[in-house]
Order: C-alpha cells, then sequence, then structure tokens
C-alpha cells in the first residue's frame, strides 16, 4: 500500500481502501476528554479566586509574574510607536479588504405576510459582550485580531474585549496592541491558555464575563472553549491545531505546494498537512521541495515536528480524490490541478477553499478578505467558519390581526388539542370567543 524511497520525505500510500480512511487520516490530537481534569480545575479557581487565580496560572504556564492584567493606555501608545510604517500600512490593507467581504455579508430584514392578516419577519441583533482570543507566544496572532474584531464591530456588539497570552518580558506584543486598538477594541488582558477562557466565562474583577467567546487556540485552548458551554456561553466553533489538505496533480507547481504545506506546518506541533494526488511523481517531487525548503525556515523544529503527521495519498482518479477530501473535511483546502471547476463543484465539507497556483492560504490567513478562524478536526462537515453572522442573532417576529387569527385560530385549536394542551388551545379560543362577541 506504501513506500519509501530514497530523496522522500515520507512513505506515499498508494490507493488506500475507503475503510481505512480514518486511520490513515486521524488528527494528531489528544482526546479532549484527557485534558478535562486540567481544565476544570482551572475554571473552579479561576471562578472561585478571580484575577488572583488569573496571575498565578500566568506564573505557572506562562513562567511570567503580571501585576496588572489589563493593558495600559501607556502601552497602547507605545505600541502604535514601536511599529514600522510598512507594517502599519500592510495592517491597513487588511483591514480594508476583511471589512470589505465581511460588511457584504450585511442581510436585509426578511418578511413576509405568510397568510392574509398573518405577518412574520426576522431581524439580525448583535450579540451584546463577546470575549476575543487571540493565541500568543512564539507566534502573536495580530491578524486574528482582524478577522475578530472587525466583524464584532460591523455587528455592533457594544462590548468586545480581547485575552492573549503575555511573552517572557509580561508584556504582549505591539502588534497586537496596535490592530485591537485600530479595530475600536480598548479592553485588552494579559491572560491567556484555560485561564483566559475561564475568565471570560465566568468574570473576574477586572474582565467582565461575555456571552460569546471566539478565536483559535491549542488543545488546551479548545477543551476549555467546550467547557464554558456547560455554564451557558456560546463559542464560535471547536478550533483546535491548524491543517490544510492540497489537492495537486500533475499540472501543480511542486515549489508551490510544498510552500503551502510548510506555511500551515509552522503554526505548530500538532499541526497536520495532507497532500492528495492523482499522480505519483508531483508526491515524490514535492516531498522533497519540503525537505529544501524546511531547511531555510526560522521555525525548522517545529515544522519538523509537524511533518511526522504529514500525509501524501496517491489515489486512482478525481472521484475517489473527491471522496476522500471531503471525508476528512479540511480546515483549508487548495485546488491546484487542471480540473480546478470539478474539485469546487464537488467541495461539501471544507472551512476555506483556495483555487489555483496563485492562491497561496497565507492569502487567507492574513489579507485577502475572508476569515480565517475555521473549523477543525473534521468539524468542517457540520460548522461554519466565523463570518459576520457569528456576531449576530436572528430574531423572529410576528404579528397577527383580528381577521387573521380568525382564520389561523382554528388551526392551531386543533393542533393543540391533538397533542393534549389545552392551555395552548385555550390562548386561541378565548380570544376567538371576544372576537365573535365584537362581531
Amino acid at each position: 500500500m506504501s513506500n519509501r524511497k530514497n530523496g522522500t520525505l515520507m512513505e506515499i500510500i498508494k490507493n488506500p481502501n475507503p475503510a481505512q480512511w480514518g486511520q490513515i487520516l486521524k488528527r494528531p490530537t489528544q482526546s479532549l476528554e484527557a485534558l478535562n481534569n486540567t481544565v476544570d480545575e482551572v475554571f473552579a479557581q479561576v471562578r472561585e479566586n478571580g484575577d488572583e487565580a488569573l496571575k498565578s496560572y500566568t506564573k505557572a504556564f506562562d513562567g511570567v509574574n503580571v501585576a496588572d492584567l489589563a493593558v495600559s493606555e501607556e502601552e497602547f501608545k507605545a505600541a502604535e510607536d514601536n511599529l514600522s510604517a510598512a507594517l502599519k500600512k500592510a495592517i491597513l490593507q487588511a483591514k480594508s479588504n476583511i471589512e470589505k467581504f465581511h460588511t457584504a455579508q450585511q442581510t436585509p430584514k426578511v418578511s413576509v405576510e405568510t397568510q392574509p392578516g398573518v405577518r412574520c419577519w426576522q431581524e439580525k441583533r448583535a450579540i451584546e459582550a463577546v470575549g476575543l482570543y487571540i493565541p500568543g507566544g512564539s507566534a502573536p496572532l495580530f491578524s486574528t485580531v482582524l478577522m475578530l474584531a472587525i466583524p464584532a464591530k460591523i455587528a455592533g456588539c457594544t462590548s468586545v474585549i480581547l485575552c492573549t497570552p503575555p511573552n517572557e518580558k509580561g508584556s504582549i506584543a505591539s502588534e497586537i496592541i496596535y490592530t485591537a486598538a485600530l479595530c475600536g477594541v480598548k479592553s485588552i488582558y494579559k491572560v491567556g491558555g484555560i485561564q483566559a477562557i475561564a475568565a471570560m466565562t465566568f468574570g473576574t474583577q477586572s474582565i467582565s464575563p461575555v456571552s460569546k467567546i471566539f478565536g483559535p487556540g491549542n488543545q488546551y485552548v479548545t477543551a476549555a472553549k467546550q467547557a464554558a458551554t456547560k455554564f451557558g456561553v456560546a463559542i464560535d466553533m471547536p478550533a483546535g491545531p491548524s491543517e490544510l489538505l492540497v489537492m495537486a496533480d500533475a499540472s501543480a507547481n511542486p515549489d508551490f505546494v510544498a510552500s503551502d504545506l510548510l506555511s500551515q506546518a509552522e503554526h505548530g506541533a500538532d499541526s497536520q498537512v495532507v497532500l492528495v494526488s492523482t499522480n505519483e511523481t508531483l508526491l515524490k517531487n514535492v516531498s522533497k521541495a519540503v525537505v529544501l525548503q524546511t531547511k531555510s525556515l526560522n521555525r525548522k523544529v517545529i515544522i519538523e515536528q509537524a511533518l511526522k503527521n504529514m500525509k501524501l495519498i496517491c489515489v486512482s482518479d478525481d472521484s475517489t480524490a473527491v471522496d476522500l477530501i471531503n471525508f476528512y473535511g479540511p480546515e483549508h483546502y487548495i485546488i491546484a490541478t487542471s480540473n480546478n471547476s470539478y474539485f469546487v463543484d464537488n467541495v461539501l465539507n471544507a472551512g476555506s477553499v483556495f483555487i489555483g497556483d496563485y492562491t497561496p492560504e497565507s492569502a487567507g490567513d492574513y489579507a485577502s478578505g475572508t476569515n480565517h478562524t475555521l473549523p477543525t478536526n473534521g468539524y468542517a462537515k457540520a460548522y461554519s467558519g466565523v463570518n459576520l453572522d457569528s456576531f449576530l442573532k436572528s430574531i423572529t417576529f410576528q404579528e397577527i390581526s383580528k381577521e387573521g387569527l380568525k382564520n389561523l385560530g382554528p388551526t392551531i385549536e386543533l393542533m393543540a388539542e391533538a397533542e393534549g394542551l389545552m392551555a395552548h388551545k385555550n390562548a386561541v379560543t378565548i380570544r376567538l370567543k371576544t372576537l365573535s362577541n365584537e362581531s
């Protein structure tokens, strides 16, 4: 089924039986159940001890003493001064594109008269209080600030707080602070991991509780977000370690494909990249290019760990490839073939799709306009990536006139009686009697 030859990074898995796909494409993630004890302990401590627990866990997990959890006005000012004009310009361009795409997602009120005298409509309202989690550490993802804060602002969320882990100096990356301020976020806190999610769930002396938590993170953050739902707090989705699947055929540029695989592998040791092809030579050439390009990258150690989870899969035809890809449900999906439209038309499960040789996944991560907070670990089969609607609630309204109730009332009475809910029936009957007396 597979082979290993000199010059290739990994074995090539040839024509795997569909019964084996689940095992072959297994994600390198821990069971969330294995993390629950730690999550439960941190949640309990934060709920009971507030800021004190946050500072204690920040020392324990991040090795940093933080005196003041909130980013100060002085730190906001210093962050702007610390960034180059070129980077500020780049952030502004990305912000503009993301704003355009998410503003275009606004929809008008939906209103319909379902029958004479019965009017139903739907309107959207912003979630009032939202919390944004921004991964920090070795790669402070200020791009995620754009992806979350921009739609929150467009939606009209009135309270937006941001939590991100401090660096070894106990501070927040200037890029994160500057980008947050640019997007109108004024409440930033130096706390990450499980404790940050707990703080946004329960609230502490410094941090207000929120109604919904957004943002990617490691497996501990993912487990913590799911734990938050037990306490009435919504989350965007289970967004864990990053992943990418590339579908490429003989027409693809091996160097391009290798660079895309590496761009995701550098996210973390638990990231997964998959290459599917109908051409074994392409797989071999990409594998060699991966080895070559890795040598010059600054996150080489992390990449080499992630590449242990890499899969090179050779299938017999495009139809089989489509079935395998939809089975996997990738977070990021690149299509680089001579028949891109076939694969686009048959996408069922994917977080975000990138089409053609000149659409690197990095574009979506930063500046093309789409959102990069996406479902991982197969959740693309049921979840959407973050979008404007993620920050909104759809509320339905209805208004029935006297004539409308006369026409609809008997139907409601019959249905309520059939279900044995006589109080439901009576709520209609009492009104119909009043209307009858008026006539």
